[in-house]
């Protein structure tokens, strides 16, 4: 089998070329994708060449672990039926092309068990669900402020996009520059900016903790002496756990958690290096997709 896939070259160099695929076990799952998203965080560092040492990295690499299809084949040890649809955090699949992470493709070959079952009405609202276990898991992102809401927080999110404090839901968008707030007990940043956190300490209350939810690709560093008034605490939040996956499936699904309103952006995979630089340079993109249904 093969898969028409994108393929990071080398940094800033991207091609959608075909792929031999390994043979599935009965094990697996074959997954024709419908559609996949795009990362503005460890994608976009993949792409410029910034990712700091990972294991895995190297290129070229298939990159992707936002996608979501059909299944086409099951293996005989899986409950999967043909036709089902699912949630791929990616795919180790592409022979000695890299799978990092490996669902940016038209088809995948995944073992059953890292595949999810999701409702044929979330269709590509699907494709969030990495985000939303990502907010779950780290408590961060505009995500994270969705999640607040439901458990009863008054969240606030700072953007400095105008045309970005638009469609929030139950919480406050504002410019960071407008906030004097110092009293915060819980920031979230998932800005990857790593000369930030003196900023994020100076909004704090009280023993606070900051949560670094971004990939940063420098070396942090802080003031000591505003950290050790405040005693503040901080800690890195690594990727999500399947349970977060199935957390935030359950909200979803229950209709406690909203998915409406963040993809704004959608591209088929032929225009594939307009859509990545559209991704990682217009500021109002939240959330750009691949629609992978017509790819042979």
């Amino acid at each position: 089998m093969n898969a028409q896939a994108i393929v990071l070259e080398q940094p800033l160099q991207l091609s959608v070329r075909e792929l031999p695929l390994v043979a599935a076990t009965a094990n697996d799952l074959v997954v024709d994708i419908s559609w996949s998203g795009i990362s503005t965080g460890t994608e976009k560092l993949l792409w410029s060449g910034r990712m700091p040492t990972f294991p895995g990295m190297g290129y070229p690499l298939v990159p992707g672990y936002e996608s979501v299809g059909r299944v086409a084949q099951a293996g005989a040890s899986t409950n999967y039926k043909v036709g089902e649809m699912v949630f791929v955090p990616g795919a180790a699949c592409f022979g000695d092309v890299r799978g990092l992470f490996g669902g940016a493709a038209s088809r995948v070959v995944i073992p059953a068990l890292r595949a999810m079952r999701i409702k044929e009405e979330l269709g590509e609202q699907g494709t969030l669900l990495a985000l939303a276990a990502t907010a779950y898991h780290a408590h961060s992102s505009p995500m994270m402020a969705r999640l607040a809401v439901i458990a009863g927080a008054k969240p606030v999110v700072w953007d400095t996009n105008p045309e970005r404090r638009t469609g929030n839901v139950g919480y406050d968008v504002i410019d960071p520059k407008d906030d004097s707030r110092t009293n915060y007990r819980c920031i979230c940043d998932v800005s990857g900016d790593a000369k930030l956190l003196d900023t994020l300490i100076a909004h704090s209350a009280s023993n606070c903790e900051i949560v670094l939810a971004g990939f940063y690709d420098q070396p942090i560093s802080f003031a000591f002496a505003p950290a050790f008034m405040r005693e503040a605490r901080i800690r890195v939040a690594a990727q999500w756990k399947p349970q977060d996956l199935q957390s935030v499936l359950t909200l979803v699904e229950s209709g406690r958690l909203s998915l409406e309103n963040l993809i704004t952006h959608r591209s088929a995979p032929d225009q594939a290096d307009a859509a990545y630089r559209t991704a990682f340079s217009d500021p109002n993109c939240l959330k750009m997709i691949l629609d992978w249904r017509n790819t042979k």
